[in-house]
């Protein structure tokens, strides 16, 4: 039954945008066993019976993959592969064999995953969701019930859960699903980063505040605003939808290479996880692409691909750009992995704090092939091909790592950088700046390191707010040794895709924003409508402001009246 009456409720805005449609939420979950015993002669039927669902939901996956492209098709073939899990089957067999339910054994082994995973951290602890939601296909398939997940709509929904699984999100139809709402999650959230691939309105961090909005009850989303508000005015939310796809079209209307008003220009990248996406941004308005994320093609390959076959994939990426001239150029990021991004042919021990250990270009002090190899793949796919080919190492800590990095890509005829994601890289910028060709800041994790928390757990989403001052000052000490050393300085982390905050780092020094590429129009449009003595007044604000808000709320002030009623705000 739907809601009656007016509710508002209030999120964490992730994705700016306004929706008005019905809410509809995703299929239930199976009421979980709390129990559940068999007799001995049972144990090999109802082992049987879990092989037969661990293969059904498996296949499942997977064919769903196969009508998925880019990055959705990623995360439903490596959550097959975790479906598949051979120490998540053994524990399920050891339970049914002490006489336990398939369904109470999936549900016991499935929790001590959990358990595990969130005291690891990291890429560990974002795949609890990935493992209940295995989970609960296994004990829907055992039962014989529907699957769990998002429903297959015939008109436009506002999509509301708890949380979304990858593969709940992978292969929403955006004309569809026109907005996201989860009641967990913070700002770097798989949800989030999913619904900026779309380009949908999305809310996050709700609590259970949603669960008053009922089924079909027709909703008025605002991304920018973080607002849910339930049986709105249908003509003032029309009102609204109209005013919010009239910005839209007139902000894809501006086409041509990032610029201030006043013609200081910012290069405008896309982020990409494969050569589908790369196509879909190329068509776009991308001027190339500022972070290709290798790691994204190799979840759930069992060993190290070969050359050539590692050649094919970054080819795929590199050729949709090539051919544009000027200097148009693709920064392929070498393999961002480690025991928090675990690949199953990096051979990685488990760590007691992940997010500090072996990872990025660290896996090359004891695995020095692994990253030889792929500078060697890079540099056999850039062969033919009229384009710039630029190789950064994440988790650059010190100089010497920046200048051998920089040897290894030289001598193969690439472009050497570096990202800047820990502070003592940001503090040595000048010197780290020397070795390479250019730099790309990760904010995400430039803003863990510097708060000293965790960007996973939401009960600190605070602190990593993107807008934290001790985090801009520490990209604005980078960006200014960039422009001493006359040295390209990008950002490549979520903070790119935000119009407003993409003002400030232009007023920073920062030269290029790489973001998802359904995000560069506005951020574009942003830009052109704001001269770089502005940019620069509001980074100043940002970085004098005590805490996030008092930055965000700083920086409004200072925008020009006209770029106020076009520019998204924070």
């Amino acid at each position: 039954m739907a809601q009656t009456g007016s509710l508002t409720v209030t999120g964490t805005g992730v994705v700016s945008g306004i929706a008005y449609a019905p809410v509809r939420r995703v299929q239930p979950r199976p009421q979980l066993p709390t129990g559940g015993t068999i007799d001995e002669g049972e144990q090999q039927a109802e082992i049987d019976h879990f092989a037969e669902a661990i293969v059904a939901v498996q296949n499942n996956l997977l064919e769903r993959a196969e009508h998925a492209t880019g990055n959705a098709a990623q995360v439903l073939r490596a959550t097959a592969e975790l479906t598949a899990d051979r120490g998540l089957s053994r524990s399920v067999r050891k339970l049914i064999k002490q006489n336990e339910t398939a369904e109470w054994a999936v549900v016991q082994a499935v929790d001590n995953l959990v358990t595990q995973f969130e005291r690891l951290g990291g890429l560990y602890a974002e795949r609890t969701t990935d493992l209940k939601d295995i989970r609960d296909r296994v004990v829907a398939e055992l039962r014989g019930e529907p699957t769990p997940g998002v429903p297959e709509p015939t008109e436009p929904i506002v999509l509301v859960a708890e949380d979304l699984a990858p593969a709940d999100t992978a292969g929403l139809d955006p004309e569809l699903t026109v907005a996201l709402v989860t009641e967990a999650g913070g700002k770097t959230s798989h949800t989030a980063i999913i619904a900026r691939q779309l380009g949908i309105p999305c809310i996050v961090g709700t609590g259970k505040a949603i669960r008053r909005i009922k089924n079909d009850t027709p909703v008025l989303v605002d991304g920018a605003a973080g607002t849910v508000v339930a049986n709105p005015d249908p003509d003032k939310a029309a009102a609204a939808v109209a005013e919010s796809a009239d910005y839209l079209n007139r902000v894809r209307a501006w086409r041509g290479p990032g610029r201030t008003s006043d013609g200081y220009g910012v290069e405008l990248l896309a982020n990409v996880g494969s050569g589908e996406a790369a196509v879909k941004a190329a068509a776009g308005q991308s001027e190339g692409v500022g972070l290709f994320r290798t790691e994204l093609c190799f979840l759930s390959a069992p060993v190290e691909p070969g050359i050539d076959d590692q050649a094919a994939i970054y080819r795929s990426v590199l050729e949709p750009y090539a051919g544009r001239g000027g200097h148009t150029h693709v920064v392929i990021r070498t393999l961002d992995a480690g025991s928090d991004k675990p690949l199953a042919f990096a051979n990685l021990e488990t760590e007691e704090n992940p997010a500090l250990g072996v990872r990025g270009l660290r896996l090359a002090t004891d695995n020095p092939d692994l990253l030889a190899h792929q500078l060697d793949a890079i540099a056999v796919a850039r062969k033919g091909l009229d384009i710039d080919v630029w190789v950064m190492a994440p988790m650059v800590a010190t100089v010497p790592e920046a200048r051998e990095f920089a040897r290894s890509c030289r001598d193969r005829g690439l472009w050497p950088g570096v990202m800047v994601e820990v502070p003592a890289a940001a503090l040595c910028a000048e010197q780290v700046l020397r070795q390479v060709d250019f730099v790309s800041i990760g904010t995400n994790d430039l803003a863990q390191y510097t708060m000293a928390a965790d960007r996973e757990l939401g009960a600190l989403s605070d602190l990593i707010d993107r807008w934290q001052p001790a985090v801009l000052r520490l990209v604005g000490a980078t960006a200014r040794a960039g422009a001493a050393s006359g040295t390209p300085v990008g950002v490549c982390g979520e903070s790119a895709s935000d119009p407003l905050m993409a003002l400030v780092l232009c007023g920073l020094g920062i030269t290029s924003l790489s973001m998802s590429a359904p995000a560069v129009p506005a951020v574009r449009f942003a830009l052109r409508h704001t001269p770089l003595a502005t940019c620069q007044a509001m980074a100043q604000a940002a970085i004098d402001a005590p805490v996030a808000a008092a930055a965000v709320s700083a920086v409004q002030e200072l925008l020009d009246p006209q770029a106020r009623e076009t520019t998204p705000l924070g």
